[in-house]
């Protein structure tokens, strides 16, 4: 659907911060809302504060901006319902959200884009803000994957299918075949943090790169939020637990910064593969 005016419902991380420089430049930034806990307001220009729990003041604030359209960008961990502190709107919702939430983050994310599309905002997707942010298919930077790597790459892709069809989480790390770790609400980072305090027996280390961690949506998820996010923390936190590189899903992830990340991964030896549907399926 058309829009002409953005508002940016935005998280932690480095994400938002992309989106509202895209927004920006296109001339449709209408309002960056930092959700209070989450955001780093000082990073953006003229930022409206927000709570997690206060869709009524979010709305107001759309409003007061002139916004027709919102995007949701960043880092927001699951709250502990019961520390809220709702605004009139938010206790409205909150019964719809929290039994979302016991379906899995997916529904709590489909409820909440709802919540939005019922008040009339379209709900646009970061790739419809800043589309050069989606990972192209096949060899980013200088660092080739070993065929050996290119069977742990597509294990990889469809362990992470799978635990998403279960609503579980986007990412899997496998090694030489062996699953070793899949990705739950911890995030990335920690679980390539539990990666690297493995046994190197079953894992890459200095001398020895091995493994690859996958990172994709789930299947049939909500879009327009929550796509997969690779940045250099990645390419730092993939090279401490030893792997050999990274595959993400061709045109279903999102590089933060791809020059400075194929750089981290060229100087750290990693390979960076962007894998098309075509090529998984094949596999499969």
């Amino acid at each position: 659907m058309a829009w002409s005016r953005l508002g940016l419902i935005a998280g932690g991380g480095d994400l938002p911060v992309h989106v509202a420089e895209a927004a920006h430049g296109d001339g449709r930034l209408g309002c960056v809302i930092a959700l209070d806990g989450f955001a780093d307001p000082q990073r953006y220009d003229q930022p409206e504060l927000c709570g997690i729990a206060q869709p009524g003041r979010a709305l107001k604030l759309l409003a007061k901006h002139q916004c027709d359209a919102i995007c949701f960008a960043g880092i927001v961990k699951r709250p502990d319902f019961s520390k809220l502190k709702p605004d009139m709107r938010g206790v409205a919702f909150l019964p719809t959200a929290i039994a979302a939430a016991a379906k899995g983050d997916d529904a709590l994310l489909r409820a909440l884009v709802g919540l939005f599309e019922d008040e009339g905002f379209t709900v646009v997707g970061v790739d419809d803000i800043a589309g050069e942010l989606l990972a192209p298919a096949g060899v980013m930077g200088r660092i080739e994957p070993s065929d050996g790597s290119r069977a742990d790459a597509l294990k990889a892709m469809e362990i992470a299918g799978l635990i998403g069809t279960a609503d579980i989480g986007q990412g899997a790390v496998v090694a030489n075949g062996l699953v070793l770790a899949v990705e739950a609400q911890e995030g990335t980072d920690a679980m390539l943090a539990r990666v690297a305090g493995l046994p190197l027996e079953i894992r890459g280390g200095e001398d020895q790169a091995c493994g690859v961690l996958a990172k994709r949506p789930k299947p049939d998820q909500e879009r327009r939020v929550d796509l997969p996010v690779v940045g250099v923390s990645t390419i730092q936190g993939a090279a401490q637990a030893g792997l050999a590189g990274i595959v993400v899903a061709e045109g279903g992830a999102l590089i933060l910064g791809r020059q400075a990340v194929i750089e981290a991964a060229d100087q750290a030896g990693l390979f960076l593969l962007g894998l098309s549907t075509d090529d998984e399926a094949g596999h499969g």
